[in-house]
């Protein structure tokens, strides 16, 4: 039993110095700290974000993810979920960084679909041109209930007014929240959908 315990205790270490790496090798540390462990995001048509850093289309993410999950998901809990682009409108020029494309309070465990959204969900919509961005799942772990912040406008899944300059580490020190428990991240490019993105888009 000691063996086991010792063998589970270093495949976690590993995996932590693994997922560590990767984080600051892709520079999200300009979002926020590296997670505990790995978010896992699922899609439509069987898409998942497998390792951090893979690449998807605009297309693959248009839709708001079916699942999120995690290991040691506690239903006992409530989670604070974020996407958010740190390359907006381009890694060599991010003046718009961060972007927010979602935003949710009051998450429970694993279940998407719950919550109070802050900011409904916008997928990928890289400019033509400006190569990969960045797009950064988050989600922290809540003491217990959150009351909606009143400086934080309700953003609908058609309104991209607002959403320019957004700090996912900010807006978690705000509601007192620690360092993320889980994580993931994918990059996009400009495909053909991104045009279709933008005309649904209001203001």
């Amino acid at each position: 039993m000691r063996l086991l315990r010792r063998a589970v205790e270093a495949v976690v270490v590993v995996f932590v110095v693994v997922t560590m790496a990767t984080w600051d090798g892709l520079e999200l540390n300009e979002v926020d700290e590296a997670p505990i462990s790995v978010l896992r995001v699922e899609y439509q048509g069987g898409v998942e974000i497998k390792t951090l850093g893979q690449e998807l289309t605009p297309t693959q993410v248009k839709d708001k993810p079916l699942k999120v999950s995690w290991d040691a998901c506690d239903k006992s809990k409530l989670y604070t979920v974020i996407l958010t682009d740190p390359d907006a409108p381009s890694r060599e020029n991010p003046k718009f960084r961060e972007w927010q494309h979602y935003v949710a309070i009051n998450v429970q465990c694993c279940d998407i679909s719950t919550g109070d959204v802050m900011s409904g969900y916008i997928g990928s919509g890289p400019p033509k041109g400006t190569g990969l961005h960045r797009y950064v799942w988050l989600v922290y772990e809540q003491p217990g209930q959150i009351p909606p912040p009143e400086d934080l406008p309700r953003l609908t899944a058609t309104s991209s007014k607002g959403r320019a300059n957004f700090s996912a580490r900010t807006l978690r020190k705000k509601l007192g929240l620690e360092r993320p428990m889980v994580a993931t991240c994918y990059q996009a490019k400009w495909d053909s959908y991104v045009p279709t993105l933008y005309e649904q888009l209001k203001d």
